[in-house]
């Protein structure tokens, strides 16, 4: 029999997710599972880019940049605009500038504030982007203890 395992402690966080697949298993239960480990990844990821930058300020800046933007297809190209601007593109550059990192892990860093700039504004349109944000039983449960957990 072979499975899919996660395991993560790390301070506070203690992951552990377990699926055994066999020839019987469902397709769709393999993907509602990988999609809900993206639940607790999603969250992980951005709290590490808040110890990396200040992601107070990265989202005070996406926020503005984004104040009106309306849902659907309109919504879409105007928060992509938006997104792709040079105003937020210098408040990245001056969060992700500010490390002394080396150009290749600044580069990174900065790749990884556009990605969450991007989803807020994707979201901001009305648009799934993640994998965990269809409704499933296992996505359901996952959210449910995200929160419980935030609290």
């Amino acid at each position: 029999m072979e499975g899919i395992q996660f395991i993560a402690k790390l301070g506070n966080w203690v992951a552990v997710r377990k699926l055994s697949v066999e020839e019987k298993t469902e397709p769709l239960m393999v993907m509602e599972f990988l999609a809900g480990l993206s639940v607790s990844f999603d969250n992980k990821i951005e709290e590490f880019l808040g110890k990396e930058i200040d992601i107070e300020k990265l989202n005070a800046a996406i926020e503005e940049e984004l104040e009106g933007t309306q849902k659907g297809k309109k919504g879409i190209s105007e928060a992509l605009a938006k997104i792709a601007g040079a105003k937020l593109g210098r408040v990245i550059n001056e969060l992700c500038d500010a490390k002394g990192w080396q150009p290749k892990e600044t580069k990174e860093l900065k790749e990884f504030c556009k990605v969450f700039a991007l989803r807020k504004a994707f979201k901001k349109a009305g648009l799934k982007v993640d994998y965990s944000t269809i409704e499933t039983p296992a996505i359901k449960a996952a959210m449910k203890k995200a929160r419980k957990k935030s609290k």
